[in-house]
């Protein structure tokens, strides 16, 4: 299942793909994969990206 809630998260602190990446410790292409539904990120990743873009874990990747 994609994640527009992770994309659009980024997209409102104007970061790219890469940006989030390189913040958080990852490629590119993971973010890529994350938000396209194509992986699913550790929980401890989950929590970088969260912090990362001031969201909390229910905001960005549970319904």
């Amino acid at each position: 299942m994609k994640n527009l809630k992770l994309k659009a998260a980024r997209t409102m602190k104007d970061m790219s793909q890469q940006d989030l990446a390189e913040t958080v410790g990852v490629s590119r292409q993971t973010i890529s994969s994350i938000e396209k539904g194509d992986y699913n990120p550790s929980i401890k990743l989950c929590i970088s990206i969260c912090k990362a873009l001031d969201k909390t874990l229910d905001e960005l990747f549970w319904e």
